[in-house]
């Protein structure tokens, strides 16, 4: 049994994450692997459209493998992470820029690196038991994978909100924040995925779909806007501090017990991709910034340690909470010299 199923099934370039009981971890091969398939499929007449789905009820990709990082990282190369990260990226910003109809199937956990497969293309179905987050801020990273630029266009705040409490959305959420498309019921995919190969056709996706339940991020839009207005981390801790409004404490507490230093850094990203009204791939750049310091000179490793290998859940981060200063972001978010982000074709 391999990690990853790449075939063709009729008109389709099918790609199945093959590894359920580490819900579907998207490992640096496996990236490389959907990297060149897509590119085969690019200029292929007889593919129509790519499937994306994964073995397993339990998870769509629950995240990145991350254990041969940490190894790596531990002992002081920091080289290995820097180029899964960059592998990686170029192969979301293919996803999101494909010329070809990307149809993904979330169900279950859809986290990190899952969202960078399943959350870019173009028609994202979801099933009830979708749940679909960006927890990075609590191992000493960032929302990646062009999740950032999928936060900073969230109605409001929401994206503030989901980037730095790691809430996670049902399928009705996932869509009212833009992380995916359609509602279908689960018992219903196996026929569509059989149609789609059939057909190459994307135009019955839209029949198929039905009204999920009710939207829980739609419904304290209103609170989360006004608690996040800010913008800052600095402003956001202080008035989760002071304020006395319904969820404050909730937030407060979510928040602290995530790395100072990559909740800073993340709103700042948000607010600059808001700012710069910036695209997929000036969103992976300046995600690229961060992770690739991210061992280094951020809590990647801390984080890990706290949350997969020693597992006390007690991590010590470089800041206290509230307190980090502006030139320590500015330098985590700096150009990268060097090996820099690129988005062609590798041979």
């Amino acid at each position: 049994m391999t990690d990853i199923d790449i075939r063709q099934d009729g008109h389709a370039g099918r790609i199945t994450l093959n590894r359920p009981k580490a819900l579907n971890a998207l490992t640096h091969e496996m990236c490389l692997s959907i990297e060149s398939a897509l590119w085969d499929w690019r200029a292929d007449p007889r593919i129509k459209l790519v499937l994306i789905d994964a073995a397993g009820d339990k998870a769509f990709c629950a995240g990145g493998d991350i254990a041969e990082m940490y190894a790596t990282g531990m002992a002081g190369d920091y080289a290995y992470g820097r180029s899964f990260w960059r592998d990686e990226y170029r192969m979301n910003a293919l996803i999101a820029e494909y010329p070809k109809p990307v149809v993904s199937f979330l169900q279950g956990y859809t986290m990190g690196g899952g969202v960078g497969i399943g959350c870019h293309g173009s028609h994202r179905v979801v099933g009830e038991s979708a749940r679909i987050a960006m927890p990075e801020c609590g191992i000493g990273l960032i929302p990646d994978v062009g999740g950032s630029l999928l936060l900073a266009n969230a109605p409001g705040r929401i994206g503030d909100y989901l980037a730095l409490t790691a809430e996670r959305m049902g399928p009705a959420d996932a869509i009212h924040a833009g992380f995916a498309d359609l509602f279908i019921p689960e018992a219903d995919w196996n026929g569509i995925k059989a149609r789609l190969c059939v057909s190459g056709e994307v135009a019955g996706l839209a029949r198929a779909a039905a009204e999920p339940p009710a939207s829980q991020l739609r419904e304290k839009r209103a609170q989360v806007d006004r608690l996040f207005k800010a913008g800052t981390y600095a402003d956001l801790i202080r008035t989760l501090r002071t304020s006395d409004a319904d969820g404050a404490g909730e937030i407060h507490g979510a928040l602290s017990r995530n790395s100072p230093l990559s909740m800073a850094c993340a709103l700042a990203i948000l607010s600059r991709l808001r700012r710069e009204g910036a695209g997929m791939r000036r969103a992976l750049e300046l995600e690229y910034r961060f992770t690739s310091r991210a061992m280094e000179h951020g809590d990647f490793l801390e984080g890990i340690r706290a949350a997969i290998i020693d597992k006390d859940k007690s991590p010590k981060w470089r800041h206290d909470p509230g307190d980090v200063p502006q030139g320590d972001i500015a330098a985590m978010l700096a150009p990268v010299e060097g090996t820099p982000l690129t988005f062609e074709r590798q041979e």
